[in-house]
């Protein structure tokens, strides 16, 4: 009996080793992942205002996705960008940086 526990004790030691192995392994993509969006990642922060419900959408979908919200509107931004034409002239976007300028100071 002593040796059908040892062989028990044995078994559950190679099991719960090979779950930390994996979880090991699983923390190490995630940190490489993590790393990889931190480096790609501009110094420049956009202030969105947007509708609760959309806010909860995305909410959502980046839960679903296991990523920061601020990755996935960053995904979602650049395939928008890909997809639609350069529709707006240098004078429009400048107008729209003014525009944008003036509310956060206004906000502060």
């Amino acid at each position: 009996m002593a040796d059908l526990s040892e062989t028990a004790r044995t078994g559950r030691r190679h099991r719960h080793e090979a779950i930390r192995h994996e979880v090991a392994a699983e923390e190490s993509e995630a940190a490489e992942a993590e790393a990889i969006e931190t480096s790609s990642a501009l110094d420049v922060a956009m202030h969105l205002r947007i509708d609760k419900d959309l806010a909860d959408h995305l909410r959502q979908r980046a839960d679903l996705e296991s990523i920061p919200i601020s990755a996935l509107v960053r995904r979602l931004l650049r395939q928008a960008m890909g997809q639609l034409p350069n529709v707006l002239t240098a004078d429009e976007v400048a107008d729209i940086a003014r525009r944008v300028a003036r509310e956060e100071l206004a906000n502060r």
